[in-house]
Order: C-alpha cells, then structure tokens, then sequence
C-alpha cells in the first residue's frame, strides 16, 4: 500500500531500486496490477537488486468493479506469477466484507480459502490471511480471527501488529498464539497523535461534540519505533515464532514521503539491532 503511487510513477524496478537503496532486501506486493510489464520489472529487481519478492498479493473474488487477480477467475496466471518471481506466499488482505455479517459467513470464507490453500500447496505455495482489527470481533465469544483460523487449516497467517493492537489484543502473545503458523508479520506502529490545534478552537465556540469526534480519533499508524508498540519484544516473538518475512508497512503518513517513512522505520529498526532482517 505505501508504494502504490511510486509503483505508478516511477514503475516497479524504480521503485524497488529506491527501497533497497535504503536498505530493505524484500517486499510484499499489494494492490499493484500483475501486468505482464510490472510483473517483467519485478522479475528484473530479483536480478539485478538482489531483491526479494517475499509475497504477493490475491483475492478469493475480486469485488465488482475493482481490479485485480483473483483465485477463482485467474488461479492459472496467479500461480505462474508467483513461480516467476520465486514467490512462494501468498496473502489474502482481508475477508470480503459480505464474509463479515455472520458466524456461517465467516466460516464460509474460511472453508473456501482452505479448498484454495490446498490447491496451492499442490504448486509448492502457501496462501496466508492477514488481519486488520475487525477480525477481533467476536461471534458465539470466539473472535472472528480463530473461526478462520480453525476452519482453514491449510491456510497460514500474516499478522500484522497495528491492527493487533487496534482490535485490543497483545501483539505478542497473538503472534505466540499461532506460532507455527505465521509466515509474515506486518511492522507498522500504533500511535496516539496529539490533538489538532483546530479541536481547540471548537472548545471556543461550544461546539463540544466536535471536540470530541478530534479526541475519540487520534490512534494513528506510525513509523516502527515512533509509536507505543513494543518491537524490542516483538520481533523476537515473530522470530521464534517462525516468522519468514517481517514487513514495514504504513497505511497512512500524515504529510511526510513514503520514503521518509521507510528510512525512518529501517533507521529505527538497525537501533534495535534488527537491520539485518530486513
């Protein structure tokens, strides 16, 4: 997602060549259309940046009017992509929002993706779930997270600890909890933002509701190591959890560059000592 417009500006191989200039060695692909040029530019990075496609990205179904490959309309091209770029995760980005309504949806979902996982294997590829905060969501007093889980065995995770946080359980004792089973885990941190000055001036005015909307609104996606999460134990935990990738990743960035953000967070992981995982 934080690549998205580079993607479209400067083409996959510019893109990627900035990114490794600043030190990271893999990348997960989300929401960048698989043409046959993006895929040729992704395939020549490997080469000649040494870098790493550690995933890509895929639908069940792709939703009406909303590009890009699905698994049950372009299994075939999915597969041969992935075998061309050495790719062998792939991530579902989350549940179709229609697979959110109900206990027998969800599981629904999960069966289906389970028929795909197995599929897949068959290619030598794992195919992997990765959470936001809805998944936290609990039916029957089961989050939403274990009935997909328990019912796609096939399936892996990619956890991502933002949205772990958001939905209000630990990031490391999650990622524990399916450890074994986590292949990825998205590094992106949870910040509480100071609030606007603007959400002052409704004070002034007595517009108090206003205020409020300001102050129930100031959990923010941050830089790793700019926010409260704490990576000093979580990246331990993803690494005896066995986690193959551990992937920056920042879904909004509040007025500064994409590469800002990225230096920021590889700056702040070699702190850590971790600069060589990534």
């Amino acid at each position: 997602m934080m690549l998205k417009e580079s993607f479209a500006e400067l083409g996959a191989f510019e893109t990627l060549r900035k990114v490794s200039a600043i030190g990271y060695n893999a990348v997960e692909i989300s929401q960048i259309p698989m043409t046959p040029e993006n895929v040729a530019e992704l395939d020549r990075s490997r080469g000649e940046l040494g870098m790493d496609i550690a995933a890509l990205s895929v639908a069940m179904e792709t939703p009406k009017g909303m590009p890009g490959d699905s698994l049950k309309d372009n299994f075939d091209k999915v597969v041969e992509d992935a075998k061309r770029l050495d790719s062998k995760l792939l991530r579902i980005g989350m549940l179709p929002f229609t697979a959110m309504k109900s206990i027998d949806a969800v599981i629904d979902f999960a069966k289906q993706a389970n028929e795909y996982a197995e599929r897949l294997q068959e290619q030598g590829i794992g195919l992997y779930y990765h959470n936001h905060h809805i998944e936290f969501a609990k039916f029957d007093g089961k989050y939403m997270l274990d009935l997909i889980a328990e019912n796609s065995p096939a399936m892996g995770m990619e956890l991502d600890v933002h949205w772990v946080q958001r939905g209000g359980l630990d990031p490391v004792r999650t990622i524990e909890k399916y450890a074994g089973r986590t292949a990825m885990v998205h590094l992106k941190d949870y910040r509480i933002g100071q609030l606007p000055e603007e959400s002052f001036g409704l004070l002034e005015t007595g517009d108090f509701r206003g205020f409020m909307d300001h102050f129930k609104n100031v959990v923010q996606f941050a830089e790793v190591g700019e926010g409260n999460l704490d990576f000093a134990s979580i990246i331990p935990a993803a690494e005896a959890a066995g986690a193959q990738y551990l992937l920056v990743e920042q879904d909004e960035l509040y007025g500064r560059t994409v590469w800002e953000a990225l230096q920021t967070s590889h700056d702040n992981l070699r702190a850590l000592g971790h600069a060589d995982l990534f």
